[in-house]
């Protein structure tokens, strides 16, 4: 006789509720999971057990009518992955991306969690993944400015204000107390303004729309980048403030000199390892380079003007050194983070284990019993 399995649904509305847009504790939460990374109890896919995910893309034409075609940011992506520790979960992120979704009022992705039993492969939690994604992937450069930011810093500027943008800001918000000023840029000036806004009714600071990109980042001494990939961001490297960090979320487009001469702190080298093997095994590893965040990184490595991605520092290795950040006071650093599914396993684990305790969501029977012939 088979056993009963159920599971539980939590739809956007019961995420709210159990806490999917607490900033503060996701940040301490995504910083569990860097200290979970930094002594390997993780896995993700690929036989590297540190892939992003397994991506389907569309062809540019296809003889089938009912076909999808290549547009911009369309692609379907499964993140699977194992997370130890207290989570001690698996689990994977499904979405389908399209930017021609945002005509039809959606979001330009649309994302599910699933949750599972490390031992039977049984669903534990299905829930929605769009607020989760975007807290998680704000809390991953907040827990960057908790140890390579000066607490002192006063003044941010955002490139690229949509929902990602908005999330991390949330987030580094939770961890400057001296923040007075935020710079909104934004290739669409409404998106600055109403970034602007929110920036100052929600976290009370002084914000500014900046259509200037150099003036906005003249006096910043953080800058968090989420620009879309339709247009990347270009900077030059003087273009910022000589002690500024820059928390990298999005693709960038920037000099030589931004990458060579700046502290680079990487989210976790394996993944990066794991990126330039794929970008080796594709039929045009360039074009591979141009689809991830890291890919001017990889050139001027290939290019030997940087050392191998194995002498860079990673936030989870500066988090496990007893001496912490080995920034120097007077030299800009530069975060880059990729995205990994571990840290959606993490926050979605915490906000599943709110809904059993305060009773949210909907209970779902996969079966009572097995079905066999």
């Amino acid at each position: 006789m088979g056993a009963r399995t159920e599971f539980l649904f939590l739809s956007e509305p019961d995420c709210i509720e159990a806490g999917i847009l607490d900033a503060a504790r996701c940040v301490d939460v995504c910083e569990e999971v860097f200290e979970l990374l930094a002594q390997g109890d993780y896995l993700m896919g690929g036989p590297n057990h540190n892939s992003h995910g397994m991506g389907v893309v569309f062809p540019k034409s296809s003889p089938f009518p009912n076909m999808p075609l290549a547009g911009p940011d369309r692609r379907f992506v499964a993140m699977p992955g194992y997370l130890g520790g207290r989570f001690d979960v698996c689990g994977n992120k499904w979405y389908g991306s399209n930017h021609a979704n945002t005509a039809k009022g959606l979001p330009r992705s649309v994302l599910t969690l699933m949750l599972n039993d490390k031992e039977t492969g049984e669903p534990l939690c299905l829930m929605s993944a769009n607020l989760l994604s975007s807290a998680r992937t704000g809390a991953v450069p907040a827990v960057a400015a908790r140890h390579l930011v000066n607490s002192a810093a006063s003044s941010i500027a955002v490139l690229g204000c949509g929902p990602i943008n908005r999330a991390c800001l949330k987030a580094i918000a939770t961890q400057l107390p001296s923040l007075k000023r935020v710079y909104c840029f934004d290739i669409v000036e409404a998106a600055a303004h109403n970034l602007a806004t929110w920036a100052q009714q929600t976290l009370g600071v002084d914000a500014v729309v900046e259509s200037d990109l150099q003036k906005a980042l003249a006096d910043a001494a953080v800058v968090t980048v989420a620009a879309s990939r339709v247009k990347p961001l270009v900077i030059q490297n003087d273009w910022l403030a000589p002690e500024a960090t820059v928390l990298i979320s999005g693709p960038i487009s920037a000099d030589d000199g931004f990458w060579i001469d700046n502290h680079i702190v990487l989210d976790h080298v394996a993944l990066h390892e794991a990126y330039v093997e794929e970008a080796v095994a594709a039929p045009d590893k360039q074009a591979a380079y141009d689809g991830v965040i890291g890919g001017p990184l990889y050139r001027l490595i290939d290019d030997h003007k940087l050392p191998p991605l194995t002498d860079f520092d990673d936030l989870g290795t500066i988090l496990k050194s007893p001496a912490g950040s080995t920034r120097s006071s007077a030299q800009r650093t530069v975060f880059i983070a990729c995205g990994m599914s571990v840290f959606d396993l993490g926050w979605g684990f915490e906000t599943y284990r709110n809904a059993l305790v305060k009773g949210i969501g909907t209970s779902l029977t996969l079966w009572d019993t097995p079905h066999a012939e």
